[in-house]
């Protein structure tokens, strides 16, 4: 059981900091979305 919780604890920091580390990136929707690219009618 507690190797259970530690994975579940392990899947929710890496979740996290992936979330931060796109989104200093870059990548979040509203950087990928806005640009000289995108044409909005």
């Amino acid at each position: 059981m507690k190797t259970i919780f530690a994975g579940f604890a392990a899947m929710i920091v890496i979740a996290l900091g992936a979330g931060y580390a796109l989104d200093r990136a870059g990548f979040s929707t509203a950087e990928q979305s806005a640009g000289e690219n995108v044409r909005l009618d």
